[in-house]
C-alpha cells in the first residue's frame, strides 16, 4: 500500500490536475486508487468541488471529502467564518490509514500550499506527512516567480527532514518563454529536487479516456513506477514514456 501526498507552491497552480493525472496513472496501470481531499473550500453544499474534478478526468470513483466550508479561504479560517467544526489531524489521518489499508494507492491533495492551516491546532500538510509517514510531490507553476516558490516549499519540507517525492510543472505552455525554459534547469538547481513531470496547458478541458491514455507520459517512467510503487506484479503496467516536457 502506498500514499501520497500533493502540495503547490501557491493556489491555481494545477494541484487538482495533476491529481487527477497521477490517479488515472495508477488506474492505467492495475492499481486500486483512492483520492482524498481532507478539506474543500471555496464551493457551497452540493457543488462539485475538486474531487469531483479528479473523477471527471480520471474516471477514479473512490474519492473522499471529510470537510467543506463555503468561502474561498484557508480551511481554518472559512470554518471560522461559517461556524462549522474544524478537521482534526488525528481524524485524517485515521482515515486516510483505513483507504491505505483497502487500495493499493492513496492520494492526498492538500488545500492551496504546504503550510495553509486545514483544522484544530493550526494542523498543515507537513503534519500529514510526518504522521502518515508519506512523501510529497510539489506542484509549480513554470513562470517566472517560480523558483522562490519552490525553493521555500521544498525547503520547508527539509527543514522538517520529510522527503519531497519530486516537482511536477502544474501547467506547461504550448509555447514556453525563456524563463519557463530556464526554469525546468534551475528549479533542480536550487531545490536539490527532479522535475518528475508537467501537465501540458489545457489537459483538464480533456475527455476522460484522452486524458487517462496520456496522463503516463506526462511524468518521468521509472518515478512513477517507483513512486507509486506498481511493482512487478501489476497487471497492466505499460508506461514506456518520459515526462512530457517540451523546452
Amino acid at each position: 500500500m502506498s500514499i501520497l501526498l500533493i502540495t503547490g507552491t501557491s493556489t491555481d497552480v494545477g494541484k487538482t490536475v495533476v491529481t487527477a493525472a497521477l490517479a488515472a496513472a495508477a488506474r492505467t496501470a492495475g492499481l486500486s486508487v483512492a483520492v482524498c481531499k481532507p478539506v474543500q473550500t471555496g464551493v457551497a453544499t452540493g457543488e462539485p468541488g475538486d474531487l469531483a474534478e479528479v473523477t471527471r478526468l480520471s474516471d477514479v470513483t473512490a474519492v473522499f471529502e471529510f470537510a467543506r466550508y463555503p468561502d474561498p479561504l484557508a480551511p481554518d479560517t472559512a470554518a471560522r467564518r461559517a461556524g462549522l467544526p474544524m478537521v482534526r489531524c488525528t481524524e485524517v489521518v485515521d482515515r486516510v490509514r483505513a483507504l491505505d489499508a483497502e487500495y493499493d494507492l492513496v492520494l492526498v491533495e492538500g488545500a492551496g500550499g504546504l503550510l495553509v492551516r486545514l483544522g484544530v491546532d493550526g494542523f498543515t500538510l507537513v503534519d500529514l506527512s510526518r504522521a502518515l509517514d508519506a512523501p510529497t510531490v510539489v506542484v509549480a507553476a513554470a513562470e517566472l516567480g517560480t523558483l522562490n516558490h519552490t525553493e521555500l516549499t521544498t525547503r520547508a519540507l527539509t527543514a522538517e527532514r520529510l522527503p519531497c517525492a519530486g516537482i511536477v510543472i502544474g501547467s506547461w505552455p504550448d509555447e514556453p518563454g525563456l524563463a519557463e525554459r530556464c526554469n525546468l534547469d534551475d528549479l533542480p538547481a536550487v531545490t536539490g529536487v527532479d522535475v518528475v513531470g508537467s501537465v501540458p496547458a489545457g489537459s483538464g478541458y480533456l475527455h476522460s479516456k484522452e486524458f487517462s491514455a496520456m496522463a503516463p507520459t506526462w511524468f518521468d517512467a521509472t518515478w512513477l513506477t517507483s513512486t507509486l510503487k506498481f511493482g512487478h506484479d501489476s497487471p497492466r503496467l505499460q508506461i514506456n514514456a518520459g515526462p512530457t516536457i517540451y523546452r
